[in-house]
């Protein structure tokens, strides 16, 4: 009986594991992925047929996007792009292909400050927070007990206690170390708080791969921040570790702020079946300094891979000058093929990456990737007065990227990610002169991988077979 109960299991177990390994193949993205869940599988099934319960999803189903969702918010969009029509030539710049993929119009009438560092971007939001009259909206990957935790927390909760409705977002993954207790503190205030990964359905609750990576903080509808940034006082360069941290943040004003708005609603439509529509004002005034702008809102419950075609499409418009700062490099190959082509053009491509680590196997996976794109012509700068954590991308004088945007695989493929894109000259001034400021402190990384020492000759293309599960 034993045996034969034995037995049973093992072809009940093999059966799974072929119908995942199916499941594989029609749903992978490429066709290394595909291979190598289908190897995985069959070969150890009992520790693939778990992974692939969790890891093995393509696609966040059933997510409700309410820009393609709600014919209110559509109609809303069509006004947004009436009132606030953008002033720059769309046929020059290409406005169609990243409308197309953020499901939301270019407007005028905005203003955008770059933030640099901890310092200053932490001291905007107070600002921000300490000003609020009605409401504030704050969502992070990463949140924190610690010093600058704490200064966050007695922040909401003063707003709370002067009758600002606050609403707070975070990723259970990312903040797994925050405890319950400063969760109480907020709730306990009047703070509504949810996890991002507290999803509807027992089948999406296994779904721990998907991550909303989203940094938004937005006060009465008139103000947004988004950006690299997160709360914990690594991010201040508290972390002896670690050091100076470098990011990047940006504030912004006028209609744009109602896209960034849209898209934390979205994001408390999925977890509370509440959109907060109602509740939220939608039409902030125009900026004096009228930059055209529009917010990428990407993620794994888009139809297209809208995180690929953003990069693709950034890549593609470039006419003379490329520069890309993201600290993970685990790029999809359509995107390693487009650079490739960029800088065979002659368009100056730099990707700026950090020296140091904060995840092994991503900096690793990197280095797997240096060596056929500098045949090319990619010129890479290597980060080290610390660590670097910016995502932003510079595309000639005329687009200027500021978001949570990674240049690898999760970002494009399994995080719910959002940009400020900003079609304007004086943006993109500013973002260049801090690009040259960050190449001042970095060096042309040259050193082929076969030159690299042998942990990392090792490392890295085991650590680049990992990208196609992800």
């Amino acid at each position: 009986m034993a045996i034969s109960f034995s037995l049973l299991f093992v072809v009940v177990l093999e059966a799974v594991a072929v119908y995942f390994a199916y499941l594989a193949i029609v749903g992978s993205r490429t066709p290394q992925g595909a291979v190598a869940w289908v190897v995985f599988l069959i070969s150890a099934p009992y520790f693939a047929i778990v992974s692939y319960l969790f890891l093995g999803h393509r696609k966040f189903n059933d997510y409700v996007v309410a820009r393609r969702a709600s014919q209110r918010v559509l109609d809303g969009m069509a006004q947004s792009r009436k009132s606030y029509p953008p002033r720059g030539d769309t046929q020059d710049v290409g406005y169609q292909v990243f409308e197309t993929l953020a499901a939301s119009p270019v407007v005028s009438g905005n203003a955008i400050k770059v933030l640099v560092d901890g310092a200053k971007t932490f001291d905007a939001i107070f600002d921000a927070l300490e000003n609020a009259q009605s409401y504030i909206l704050f969502q992070f990957y990463i949140i924190r007990d610690d010093a600058l935790g704490q200064d966050i927390q007695r922040r909401l909760v003063d707003a709370a206690r002067r009758g600002v409705a606050v609403y707070v977002l975070y990723d259970s993954v990312g903040s797994s170390r925050l405890p319950w207790g400063y969760i109480n503190v907020l709730t306990d205030a009047g703070v509504k708080m949810l996890d991002t990964n507290a999803l509807q359905g027992p089948t999406n609750r296994l779904r721990v791969n998907f991550r909303n990576h989203r940094k938004t903080v937005i006060v009465d509808g008139r103000v947004g921040f988004t950006g690299g940034l997160n709360v914990g006082d690594e991010y201040m360069g508290r972390n002896p570790a670690f050091g100076h941290w470098r990011d990047t943040h940006c504030k912004v004003e006028g209609p744009i702020v109602s896209q960034l708005q849209l898209v934390f609603c979205e994001d408390w439509l999925w977890a509370t079946e509440d959109g907060l529509f109602d509740d939220l004002f939608w039409r902030p005034e125009p900026a004096p300094s009228n930059f055209d702008a529009l917010i990428m809102a990407t993620g794994p419950a888009d139809d297209l891979d809208t995180g690929n075609l953003y990069f693709c499409a950034m890549i593609r418009a470039a006419r003379h000058r490329l520069w890309i700062a993201s600290p993970y490099f685990v790029p999809d190959a359509d995107i390693v093929s487009a650079l490739k082509v960029a800088a065979l053009k002659g368009i100056d491509v730099r990707i700026l990456i950090p020296e140091k680590a904060d995840h092994w196997v991503t900096w690793l996976a990197s280095f797997d990737y240096l060596d056929e794109l500098r045949e090319a012509g990619v010129v890479f700068w290597r980060y080290d007065n610390g660590f670097m954590h910016q995502k932003v991308a510079l595309v000639d004088d005329s687009i200027a990227a500021i978001g949570t945007h990674n240049l690898d695989n999760r970002s494009c493929a399994l995080n719910f990610e959002a940009s400020v894109l900003a079609f304007e000259e004086d943006v993109a001034k500013d973002v260049a002169d801090m690009f040259k400021a960050d190449f001042a402190q970095s060096r042309i990384s040259t050193r082929t991988l076969s030159e690299q020492p042998l942990w990392i000759r090792l490392g890295a293309p085991v650590s680049r077979l990992f990208a196609p599960l992800l």
